[in-house]
Formats: structure tokens, sequence, C-alpha cells
């Protein structure tokens, strides 16, 4: 440790000139370089212009008392270390004082190694604080620097895991020469509803990503079926219907979340709300919510969006068609929280209207 004697200057604050040279000279001859103030005014003035690592301050003083440049130090100069002596033995004084960090204090008259020794233990536990204080803001910094890039990995997990959906999604896009657009609209008419569930940012934004995967299982599906232009005979569409639960399989092993939600919409986003769905023909409630959602999304804009064999319709004419499937086709209380967002919905249909330069949209949707 270095010599604290050496680097160490000192202020003593006393408005008695005697007392004051007194503990000049004990400290000096000991090799502490000493200044002195008569009160607290003077001594905070020094201390603005000065560095001092240790004030051995009066209690009682005219003007500033030794409490309140106690206080003052606190807040002005927390690494100057306070030693404070009084001609008084109160104790209420005393434990105020230290309460304030005031490292020890000293009942008058004060020995040459009674002051000597409080010096030492004052200046040395100040170095110790210092240097765990620097220590813990070290460790602060390490600790927002780790945070930061913990924060920086999970960002580009939620973006791997965004992308590896859209990949998926995309594959079976590839298979039917089906658009993103529609991918992407439906997704964010699920959140639609879904925030009109009252689900929090997280849950909507899950539903939204996994959403995207409803169609993944038409991977699964003959090209010739997948591709018919006319229409499907009775063993087809059965075969059709399938690409529900090929897509639940192919997304229901993964322990992701994202991956878990997106086997649910797969699996149950054709069922109906009266049981008149598949595959399961499920009743109700017994749908997952998930799912429920994403039947209203996936129709309507299968609805608004033209196919081959098929113009789009107006949401006015889609809005009448999903009317009818109230309570029947899907769930009342979900449908009438989409419907009562359409102008956000066509605000959606804008943004991610198809192009010209995309593939026209030959898949069918089985009902």
């Amino acid at each position: 440790m270095v010599d604290q004697s050496v680097t160490s200057r000192i202020l003593i604050v006393d408005d008695e000139p005697d007392l004051r040279n007194i503990f000049k000279r004990f400290l000096e001859i000991e090799g502490y370089p000493c200044r002195t103030a008569g009160d607290g005014e003077k001594a905070l003035e020094m201390l603005g212009q000065e560095d001092f690592s240790l004030v051995i301050s009066d209690i009682n003083m005219p003007g500033i008392s030794g409490i309140d440049l106690l206080r003052e130090l606190g807040d002005r100069h927390p690494d100057v270390a306070v030693l404070m002596v009084s001609a008084i033995d109160d104790r209420k004084v005393a434990v105020q004082s230290l309460q304030l960090g005031a490292f020890s204090y000293m009942i008058k008259p004060v020995s040459r190694n009674e002051l000597v020794i409080n010096v030492v233990n004052g200046l040395r536990r100040r170095f110790l604080e210092i240097a765990h204080r620097r220590q813990s803001e070290k460790l602060e910094d390490l600790v927002q620097r780790r945070t930061r890039k913990l924060r920086e990995a999970k960002q580009e997990l939620v973006l791997a895991s965004e992308e590896t959906v859209l990949r998926l999604a995309k594959a079976a896009e590839f298979r039917d020469d089906e658009t993103a657009q529609h991918t992407l609209r439906m997704s964010h008419y699920c959140r639609i509803i879904a925030r009109g569930c009252g689900f929090d940012a997280k849950r909507c934004e899950l539903i939204r990503l996994a959403s995207q995967l409803h169609d993944v299982g038409k991977i699964g599906i003959p090209d010739a079926i997948l591709l018919k232009p006319g229409k499907l005979t009775v063993d087809e569409f059965t075969l059709m219907k399938e690409h529900a639960r090929f897509g639940f399989r192919i997304l229901s092993d993964s322990r992701a979340e994202l991956l878990q939600t997106g086997a649910v919409i797969a699996r149950w986003h054709h069922e109906k709300f009266d049981g008149s769905g598949y595959p399961d023909g499920l009743v109700g409630e017994d749908i997952a919510i998930e799912a429920r959602i994403a039947a209203i999304a996936d129709v309507f804009d299968a609805l608004t969006t033209r196919r081959v064999y098929k113009d789009a319709l107006p949401v006015s004419g889609a809005i009448d068609i999903l009317k009818k499937g109230r309570g029947h086709h899907f769930d009342p209380v979900l449908l009438d929280i989409f419907l009562a967002d359409m102008d956000v919905v066509r605000r959606i249909r804008e943004r991610f209207r198809d192009r010209g330069d995309q593939p026209g949209i030959k898949s069918r949707v089985p009902q």
C-alpha cells in the first residue's frame, strides 16, 4: 500500500487557533502535510480549490457548525474522510456524526497518539472505501456491458426465430406459388384480433409470427393435387385436408414456444366453431384460441385476394360472408373484434398488397 502520510493532505477546521496549530504540528511530525481553516465557510472554500484526503473538524463553530460542514462534505466531497472533534461528550451528537458519515468522534483534549491513530485509521478506511467503490463501479460497468450483449444476443435470437418462421412459410409458398403477402397480411390480421382480446404485446407478437406457419403442411401435399386447376375429387380433397395434420407433425416436436404455437394454428385453423371443420371436428372453445383467430384472418384474406380461378371480393362482400359464418364457422366474439377494426385492416391490406411482379396464387383454400 502507498505511504498515506506522503500522498494524503489534511485540513484542520477549528475556531481555536491554538488547537489548530497543535493538531497541525502533531500531524506534520508524522509526515502529513496540513492546512488549517478557522470556520466552516473557509473550509468549504479551500475544499473547492485544493485536494484533501481528510478533514478534522470541530463540532461547535460560529457560522457553519461542524455537523453542517459534515453534511456538505458528504454531498460535495464524498471521497474526503472526516473526523469530528468536540469539547462535549454528547452521545446524541456522536451518533449523529457517525450516521452522517464521520469516521470517528473524538473528545477534547485529544492526545497526540489518539489523534494520529484516528488519522491513520481514517485514511486507511477512506482508501478501502474508495477502492471498493471503484471496484463496484467496474463491476456495474461490466454487468451493464454484459447485459447489453445479452440483450443483443436475445434480439439476434428473436430475429433468427422470425427468419426461421418466414423461411418455413416461404417453403410452403414455393410449393403452391402463393405470395408471401398473403402470409404477412393474415398474420397482421391475427395480431389485430389478439390485441382486441386483451393479450399482452408479447403474446400478440407470438401469435402474429406463429400464424405465418398455418399452411406449412402443404409441403406434404402432392403437386398434382396442390396445383390442380380444376375441382378436386372427394379423395383428392380428403388428402388435401391432411395439410393441417402435416403442419402439426412438422412443428409440434419443437420445444420452442413459437413453433409449438405454430403447430396449434397449423392443425386447427380449419376447424369451425360449430364443429363442422377439420381435421378433428372440434367445437367452440375446444378449438385453441390461436387457431380460432387464424381462421378468421385466413378466410378474410382468401376472400379479398385474387386467385387464378376467381376474382377478389371487395371488403364489403367479404364482411357479409364472415357475418354469415358468425357462430357457425367463426367464433362470434373474435369475429366482432376483427370487424370492429376494419380501418386498421384496410391499412394492412394496402401496406402488404400483392404486386405485379409476384407470381399468381394458384393454391386453393379448402373449406
